[in-house]
């Protein structure tokens, strides 16, 4: 009888697919490697949360680890993984060389969701009021620690073409470290478009997202201040409602119903509220990855206006889902124009399923992805032997990280 393969999961929190995108692409994931015939285990240091997804329900097991903790050591190579997946390079770090040592004929997987090199050296350049270039991604002290655990991983998940194209040519990555794969979505169908709600059924605009994350804060404050006052004198009765999950007390002070601003705090269901709105707003100044808000606006089929880092490497050749801009005028220009005008949102909302159908289905990846997780698994030895700055790393790695958590547990039973 064939002994079903494991893989493990380390995430750097419990899966919250209905707090931000993160959560729901490693629900995608879990599901690809189910498929796939894999038994899962989900571990994670961080702590239970209200709102975390219950990995029993989904026929994975939950396991509770410890950082700088030998007993990760005991677990590990009990559980003997054929394959471990790493949720972002924080993970690998912590991890990795427990992984390496315990476990050594494991593949080890790192979901990148996004870059965090990018996403800090954009939000520094913002902040400095200089123009961000991608020579800025090469200071970053993150760059140094992400690009490492990249070249330690077998193989590199990568949501975003512009990242991927960025890792091979500024930071000289072998392409056969990476590996392409977006969100992995249901086609929208025919069936499922006819029961959206139509132009005349909808009203106001939307934003939503994780206020954790800092380009979302920016977002909003950006409504707020300079964004929505434009908006509102052209339209005068217009509402914004502003969703996300974990908004802290400087959001909620900016809550102005007299103004039409509206923060709602967390969406209870999220499709819900992006399909009764008329257009999403999402003017994103720094960032990086694939944004969640837009993805789930063209599967509402809502239109949206965003910037050029919104949508970044998500439309490929196909017309966006409304309007991208990254001036204040031609912004409120067009959210005037999609509320208003029929025929223009009718265009850009099949744009938006175009979009899913033709770059995120989840079918035109999947049996790629299968078989190339089968050829690494069984060609491992040669793939290590042809990264040779991976297998230098992991070695320094080891010599050095080993020791110093080491260090840590001894301290901590003092």
């Amino acid at each position: 009888m064939e002994q079903i393969q494991k893989l493990l999961i380390i995430g750097f929190v419990w899966p919250e697919p209905n707090s931000s995108a993160a959560g729901g692409r490693m629900l995608q994931l879990i599901a690809q490697f189910q498929q796939q015939g894999f038994a899962i285990t989900f571990a994670s240091p961080a702590m239970d949360s209200d709102y975390m997804v219950n990995l029993a329900s989904l026929n994975v097991d939950k396991t509770s680890i410890t950082l700088n903790c030998s007993s990760f050591d005991v677990f590990v190579a009990a559980l003997n993984p054929a394959v471990v997946l790493f949720d972002r390079f924080m993970m690998e770090e912590q991890f990795g060389w427990r992984v390496a040592e315990n476990c050594p004929n494991a593949l080890r997987i790192l979901d990148t969701e996004d870059l965090h090199c990018l996403r800090l050296a954009r939000q520094k350049a913002f902040k400095a009021h200089r123009e961000f270039t991608i020579a800025d991604t090469l200071k970053e002290d993150v760059a140094k620690r992400e690009i490492a655990s990249i070249l330690r991983c077998d193989l590199s998940l990568m949501i975003s073409e512009f990242e991927m194209e960025l890792l091979k040519t500024t930071f000289k990555i072998d392409e056969k470290l990476l590996y392409y794969l977006p969100f992995l979505l249901e086609p929208i169908s025919v069936a499922t478009f006819e029961k959206l709600p139509s132009f005349q059924e909808r009203q106001n605009f939307v934003f939503i997202g994780n206020f954790l994350h800092e380009p979302n804060w920016n977002a909003v404050q950006y409504l707020k201040e300079t964004i929505w006052p434009l908006l509102r004198k052209q339209l005068p009765e217009a509402v914004l409602n502003i969703y996300g999950a974990y908004p802290s007390q400087k959001v909620m002070q900016l809550h102005q119903p007299k103004e039409g601003f509206h923060i709602k705090g967390r969406a209870i269901d999220a499709n819900e509220v992006v399909q009764n709105a008329r257009v999403v707003l999402a003017p994103l100044r720094f960032g990086a990855g694939i944004k969640g808000k837009l993805i789930e606006a063209m599967q509402c089929g809502t239109p949206s206006i965003t910037t050029t880092i919104g949508a970044e490497s998500m439309q490929g050749n196909l017309p966006w889902n409304g309007f991208v801009t990254d001036d204040i005028n031609e912004f409120t220009k067009a959210a005037v124009l999609l509320y208003q005008d029929e025929k223009l949102w009718k265009v850009a909302q099949q744009n938006g399923i175009a979009i899913i159908n033709q770059r995120y289905s989840k079918e035109l990846f999947e049996n790629d992805f299968a078989s190339k997780i089968i050829f690494l698994l069984s060609n491992l030895e040669q793939h290590r032997l042809d990264n040779f700055m991976g297998s230098l790393l992991q070695h320094h790695t080891l010599t050095s990280t080993k020791y110093m958590s080491r260090w840590i547990e001894a301290k901590n039973r003092i």
